[in-house]
């Protein structure tokens, strides 16, 4: 007769629980989108609205001429260019600094884990060690070599950097993930005559695709997101958008055109959403799959 009220109130114990952990759940996600409710709601108001210093409220007149503006007449730097030539900037140069990357490092952690060598570890560890280098302290070297390479102040060389700062990251996601791989499957694919890079586009490749979303999705918000070295080692034709955004910003005289900049603002970070809105579940797939194999 007693355990009846005990699971009542057991049960309603786990209710309030869960009504507690939803609401702050709610409030946190609530805290952490609001400055993107802001620059979203603010980028469909004229200026005047903004104005009057109500940036919480919906607009009263919805306009997308801010958008249109920062995307296309808005100026920057010395010219009416807008947002448009730097986004392609900045699609030329993620696109093939992450195909490369992402390649190399699964070339590198096959090799590390699947044809040990001598002073293999140390080999790893060394480029693990670059993962931790800071930004600043590369800079004047790359200015260098890019100059001597003819790259600088282009796309080119921007891809060139990425690929190089970026190796040692996806190098740590492939060897990790490489590392509980079967090695008895390669040795067999090498008794039947199979060659390196048969095994690795046949065997390893096809099983890579959680680890390989992983490292596109890092790889793909590092590049895009970044500004140091765009605004090191681009020229004005070659800047990314993430630069060309706090061009814009910097480069309005008299009124501040607060609509334009938070639409600016917006499509800067409107390819990391979209990725991460896509992608984002199998991002963590892919780290847990990594974190339970290695």
């Amino acid at each position: 007769m007693s355990a009846a009220p005990s699971q009542d109130n057991a049960a309603r114990t786990g209710i309030i629980a869960r009504a507690v952990i939803y609401s702050l759940l709610i409030l946190f996600a609530v805290y952490y989108l609001l400055p993107l409710y802001v620059m979203v709601v603010n980028s469909l108001k004229p200026l005047d609205e903004i104005r009057q210093g109500q940036m919480l409220d919906l607009p009263s007149t919805w306009t997308i001429e801010p958008w249109l503006s920062a995307w296309s007449t808005a100026q920057i730097g010395v010219s009416p260019t807008g947002l448009k030539p730097y986004f392609l900037n900045s699609i030329l140069m993620v696109v093939p600094a992450v195909a490369v990357s992402t390649l190399l490092g699964a070339l590198n952690g096959y090799v590390l884990t699947k044809w040990r060598f001598r002073g293999d570890n140390m080999v790893f560890g060394l480029m693990l060690l670059a993962c931790f280098i800071p930004f600043q302290i590369v800079l004047i070297p790359s200015a260098r070599i890019l100059g001597e390479l003819g790259l600088a102040g282009t796309v080119t060389g921007l891809v060139l950097i990425h690929v190089v700062y970026g190796l040692g990251f996806t190098t740590l996601f492939f060897r990790n993930y490489y590392e509980a791989f079967p090695t008895e499957l390669v040795r067999a694919a090498q008794i039947d005559g199979a060659s390196f890079f048969q095994i690795f586009r046949r065997i390893l490749l096809p099983s890579s695709g959680p680890i390989i979303v992983v490292t596109v999705i890092w790889q793909f918000t590092n590049i895009w997101n970044d500004f140091l070295f765009g605004a090191s080692f681009a020229d004005f034709d070659s800047i990314p958008i993430t630069v060309a955004l706090n061009n814009l910003v910097n480069s309005s005289t008299g009124v501040k055109e607060y609509n334009v900049h938070f639409a600016g603002a917006v499509l800067a970070a409107l390819p990391t959403l979209v990725v991460y809105i896509v992608s984002g579940r199998y991002f963590v797939r892919g780290l847990m799959a990594g974190a339970v194999k290695g």
